[in-house]
């Protein structure tokens, strides 16, 4: 055997050896885990992290008929989400090795944002989001695309996820009415992983946008609120473990808010450029000039766009063409 060939055949036999004595850290949403323990009597380090997953054709069109457990956590409208085990060994919620989000029927828009694509940083000034960027909201919503916040709101579905809610009183704008559940992309169990989505009853404020300086009381009331509703259900976490943050474009235009714990390392969601951050907002509103009805919608916002979403498509790329100067290329 040559050299290098044992020294490969001595690495690979030390790993079997290990004996596991105590779990040091979970990181990376839960997906790398630090372990400690021995091998021959000697102190051990054991690093495991979740590999990445195959692109062949084979194996991802094996996946969906291979899954040795399937458990629902909730579907709504044309979303459905899931844990389940590929694994045969021992499967349970606790071994649960892939959490699942199924959209269908999913259409255009849905397969665009979720396509690889170039990414741009667009600056979106007063006058571009009130000729061009409150267009597009305003059809957004008229398309229908929010029935399913609006199942959730109205206590159509869901009901068993909702931790916190205010009563629902559809006639009036109701500002005290506010709820709060997991947002689909958490396992549920993964509590340094935790994020949750507090959704408004209101329907008139769409966005960051919609806030004005007559709102700080209001946000800073579903900011407590939010976060008391929170420890009460999750005790283990304290006040100072949580951020809230709002999306700018958020991916629906009903005004929502991201509740996650401070070990959630940061994907593209709580990114600069998409994720601003609550009390950010609430600051800028209170040393903003003008009365009651001064808001963000005087401010300029830099975000970043996929090349593939309409509002890169249909507003910022016509503009950059144009001269507009509503773009920088990242």
């Amino acid at each position: 055997m040559s050299s290098q060939a044992e020294t490969k055949a001595k690495a690979e036999a030390f790993v079997p050896k290990f004996k596991f004595e105590k779990l040091l850290n979970q990181d990376q949403a839960g997906r790398r885990a630090s372990l400690l323990g021995t091998i021959d009597s000697l102190p051990a380090l054991l690093i495991l992290e979740r590999a990445p997953f195959p692109s062949s054709p084979e194996y991802l069109s094996s996946v969906p008929t291979t899954l040795q457990t399937l458990k629902n956590l909730g579907a709504n409208d044309i979303y459905h989400w899931y844990l389940a085990n590929s694994s045969s060994q021992n499967p349970s919620d606790e071994t649960a090795d892939l959490k699942i989000n199924l959209i269908h029927p999913c259409t255009e828009k849905h397969i665009k944002k979720y396509s690889k694509q170039g990414v741009r940083l667009v600056s979106e000034t007063p006058q571009i989001y009130l000729e061009h960027v409150r267009p597009y909201m305003q059809a957004q919503r008229d398309a229908g695309r929010l029935n399913w916040v609006f199942n959730i709101i109205e206590g159509k579905k869901e009901v068993e996820d909702v931790i916190y809610r205010t009563p629902f009183d559809a006639a009036s704008l109701n500002e005290e009415g506010f709820l709060l559940l997991p947002d689909l992309n958490w396992d549920r169990q993964t509590l340094d992983a935790l994020h949750l989505l507090g959704l408004v009853e209101r329907r008139d404020i769409w966005s960051l946008r919609d806030l004005k300086k007559k709102h700080i009381p209001w946000l800073i009331h579903m900011k407590e609120k939010f976060i008391e509703a929170t420890t009460k259900v999750y005790p283990s976490i304290e006040a100072d473990q949580l951020k809230l943050y709002v999306h700018y474009q958020p991916t629906y235009y009903h005004f929502h808010i991201h509740i996650v714990h401070v070990q959630l390392e940061a994907g593209a969601t709580q990114a600069t450029g998409k994720a601003v951050g609550l009390d950010s907002i609430i600051s800028q509103l209170e040393t903003m000039d003008g009365g009651d009805e001064a808001g963000m919608d005087r401010a300029t916002m830099s975000y970043t766009l996929g090349e593939a979403s309409d509002l890169w498509v249909d507003v910022f790329e016509p503009l950059k063409r144009s001269g507009g100067r509503a773009s920088q290329s990242q």
